[in-house]
């Protein structure tokens, strides 16, 4: 079977080659809009996952940071002597908290920036390929 796909591969390299012709064919414009648009909606695509994804992710973390404040202030207690009689147990919630509130902050941040970026590389494409349009029911 082999040698038959050889065979019929050989024969037509070699009618095609000793005929002298060289047949070119491109893609109509139309094909080549259809191809370029779909490269930018694959990458519009992308960008549009990640932001919606940071921004989720931001707007979850927010509400838990919000909650561990409002658990952390419950424990810290109200009275000016308070951190002099906090039962070590107390205390050592309170670190945990600390620790806790601290990371989701610098995450917040990273969010934030990471977020700008996404818009920043979406508003850039958008002005580089202006005659993008999103399929419809996309975001934009």
């Amino acid at each position: 079977m082999f040698q038959l796909f050889l065979r019929a591969r050989t024969q037509n390299f070699l009618r095609d080659h000793f005929r002298g012709e060289q047949v070119f064919r491109a893609r109509s414009p139309e094909r080549d809009a259809e191809t370029d648009r779909t490269r930018i909606e694959a990458i519009m695509l992308a960008i549009e996952n990640a932001l919606h994804a940071a921004e989720r992710e931001q707007s979850g973390l927010n509400r838990r940071v919000e909650d561990v404040l409002a658990r952390a202030a419950v424990t810290f207690g109200n009275g000016d002597d308070e951190y002099l009689e906090r039962e070590p147990l107390d205390n050592h919630h309170q670190d945990l908290f600390d620790k806790e509130i601290l990371n989701g902050q610098r995450r917040l941040k990273e969010l934030g920036a990471s977020i700008a970026h996404f818009k920043f590389i979406k508003a850039a494409m958008l002005s580089r390929f202006p005659e993008y349009r999103p399929p419809m029911g996309g975001t934009n």
